[in-house]
Order: C-alpha cells, then sequence, then structure tokens
C-alpha cells in the first residue's frame, strides 16, 4: 500500500486527485482486494502548524503538492509560495522521509510576474531539497467539475453565469489552455506510479475565451431543451460535464415537457448525445439500487412509476442532497460526476425507473466505484 499525501487537498486539483485515488481504493473493496493507498488530505491549516504537518507526513512514499496561493496583494502572493514550500520541506526532515515530490506548477512560472516568480522559486526550493526525487507539472488553466467561480477560473466564472442568466464581459482577444482537473490530477498520479523524476508539461486546449462561452452557451441552450451533446469527444465531455456540476443542487430536479390526452401522458427522457444506451430497472419497496459514483459517465434517472427519494453525496464530504422523485411527476435527475448517489422506493408498490447514459457500458472500463452515499 501507498501512503500519498495530497496538500491543498480541498482545492480543486486536490479534490480530483484525491477522489481518483479513493475511487481505486473502492475498486479494492469491491473486489475483496487489499487497498493500493492510504490517502493523506492535507488542508491549508495544517501549514500553520509545523508539528501537525509533519506528523501527517509520517511514512509517506509521495507527495503531490497542489497547496499554494494564487489572490491577494502581490507582496502576499509572491512571498507565500516559496514560504509553503520551506514549510513542507523542513515537515519532510523533521518526519524523516524522503519522497517523491510531485509539485503542481504554472505556465506562469514562465514570466517575470509576482506570481509567475512565487510559483517558479517554490519549484526551485522543492527540487533541491527533495532527496527522493521530484517532478515538476507545469500546468495551463485548470477547469473541472466544482470548480469556483470568480476564484481566477474562467470556464467556472463562465459556467455560473450563463446558468443564472448574466452577461458576461469577455476581452475579444483572451485565449486559455484549457486541461480538465482530472487530467492533470492523473498526471501526478501516474508520475508516482512510473517514478517520472523531472519536468512533465502537458499542452491544453487551444481556445478564446469567446468561443469557450460560445460553446457552453450551446451546452446550456441544448441542455434546456432536453438534448445532450455528443460526447464522443474527451475534452467535449470533461467541458459538458463541468457545465452540468455548475447547476447542481440549485437547478435541480429538471424537469420534463410532457404531452397528455385521453390515451396517457407522453414524454422524451432525453435527446441526442453519442451511442447511447438506456435501460429500466424495478426496485421492490424500502431496496435501494446505487451507492456508487462514475469519474465521467454522463447519466439520467427518471422514475417513471412509484415514489423514491434520489441521494446524492459529492465524494469525500459529508453533505447528502435529497429530491423526492414521482412517476406522476416527469423530472429528471442528472448524475454529477465525482458524486456517489442511490435510488430508494419508498412506495408500497414495485418502483420503475428509466435510466440513460451517454455511452454503451464497457466491463473493461466500467467507470463505477461503489462508495455508499
Amino acid at each position: 500500500m501507498r501512503r500519498i499525501a495530497i496538500t491543498g487537498a480541498h482545492g480543486l486539483m486536490g479534490w480530483h486527485a484525491s477522489v481518483r485515488l479513493h475511487a481505486q481504493n473502492c475498486a479494492a473493496r469491491y473486489a475483496d482486494a487489499q487497498e493500493p493507498y492510504s490517502l493523506i488530505r492535507i488542508d491549508h491549516s495544517t501549514f500553520d502548524d509545523a508539528s501537525r504537518l509533519a506528523d501527517a507526513l509520517k511514512d509517506a512514499d509521495a507527495i503531490l503538492h497542489f497547496a499554494g496561493m494564487n489572490r491577494g496583494t502581490e507582496q502576499e502572493v509572491e512571498a507565500a509560495n516559496p514560504a509553503i514550500a520551506r514549510k513542507l520541506v523542513s515537515a519532510c526532515v523533521t518526519a524523516k522521509i524522503a519522497p517523491h515530490i510531485i509539485y503542481a506548477n504554472s505556465t506562469h512560472a514562465e514570466h517575470d510576474t509576482f506570481y509567475g516568480r512565487s510559483k517558479r522559486l517554490a519549484a526551485d526550493i522543492l527540487e533541491e531539497s527533495a532527496v527522493g526525487g521530484f517532478t515538476n507539472v507545469i500546468l495551463p488553466h485548470i477547469f473541472g467539475e466544482c470548480a469556483r467561480p470568480y476564484y481566477n477560473n474562467v470556464t467556472a466564472t463562465l459556467i455560473d453565469q450563463i446558468w443564472n442568466d448574466q452577461k458576461p464581459e469577455i476581452n475579444p482577444h483572451g485565449r486559455v489552455q484549457l486541461l480538465h482537473a482530472g487530467t492533470a490530477a492523473q498526471i501526478a498520479i501516474d508520475a508516482v506510479h512510473a517514478g517520472a523524476r523531472g519536468l512533465i508539461q502537458p499542452k491544453g486546449h487551444d481556445i478564446s475565451v469567446a468561443n469557450l462561452h460560445g460553446k457552453l452557451v450551446g451546452f446550456h441552450e441544448q441542455y434546456s431543451e432536453n438534448v445532450f451533446p455528443d460526447l464522443s469527444d474527451s475534452f467535449e465531455l470533461a467541458l459538458f460535464n463541468s457545465y452540468r456540476a455548475g447547476g447542481f443542487p440549485k437547478h435541480y430536479p429538471i424537469k420534463l415537457h410532457s404531452n397528455s390526452d385521453h390515451r396517457g401522458v407522453l414524454f422524451e427522457v432525453a435527446k441526442g448525445g453519442n451511442s447511447a444506451q438506456s435501460f429500466i430497472s424495478s426496485t421492490r419497496p424500502g431496496k435501494k439500487r446505487g451507492d456508487h459514483f462514475h469519474l465521467d459517465l454522463v447519466e439520467r434517472f427518471l422514475v417513471v412509476k412509484g415514489e423514491a427519494i434520489i441521494r446524492i453525496r459529492r465524494v469525500l464530504t459529508d453533505e447528502v442532497y435529497e429530491f423526492y422523485v414521482s412517476g406522476d411527476r416527469p423530472e429528471a435527475i442528472d448524475m454529477p460526476p465525482l458524486h456517489t448517489h442511490n435510488i430508494e422506493n419508498i412506495g408500497n408498490e414495485d418502483a420503475l425507473t428509466f435510466f440513460w447514459a451517454h455511452h454503451l457500458f464497457d466491463p473493461s472500463n466500467p467507470d463505477t466505484y461503489a462508495d455508499a452515499v
């Protein structure tokens, strides 16, 4: 079992990396195998206590170092990242460990700005002191599910503005190089497994801010009409999932338009997508289905008969959202990625549920990780 520490564990990169490692532990438990990771999640407050930080790092084989500062006065930001790096190095010495350190650096480190200098100096401090090896991962603009809007993340900000019918101010000349947080997290995790040292510089998806906004608006217009885009492209899938997560839970459930006459009721469950798969299940009174999460899958639940409650919890957190659904009301619940979920029949008869997924089930890559809500 590898003991891996993640600094900045509650930030975007730290959470995505934590969930991916947690997913592998869930898969191992489901297969009655030994969990491959012991996960140490370190937040910013831990860095304020040197002994607490050293204790947390005890016996760590590797450190995914995502903690840092990118907001504040120029002087604060320029001083903060090197100071955090020094605290991490000192804690490793105190804990008597020589871990492989994987550092989430930034393309800004290539520029002579207060933030660039801060990130570059932090990398130098870590590289000089990392006895167990150092990997410098130069990252472009990171986006992803549950990113914080209005906090140096243009994608999350645009998504929040679109969901709330706000018109953004867009620099017509602005461009970003986008890399999904899950992809970046996996690069860091893979570096641990491969024992990779030195520089890793993944390339982002080059797009103008205006075109990014247009793409997100297109998602919103389609989704509002119950249409899913073609999700065969991995970047489009990651961007669409980030957009979807931006609407949770405020814009749930998703009401569907129904047509009724003397024959009964008809409504469209889902339209569009690519290589989609649909199925129906029955759940007996008092029984549950689910208690798992997905990293990428786009999935819709729709109870067509009976009464049920759908519970959704963001992985590695405690807050659970509950949605009461009924076959008498056509309301869909779309599962946000990296959120574990279940459905429980709370009625007196079998509940029939329609499920829609954006691709065919692949037994070799099920993207399903058992984790009780």
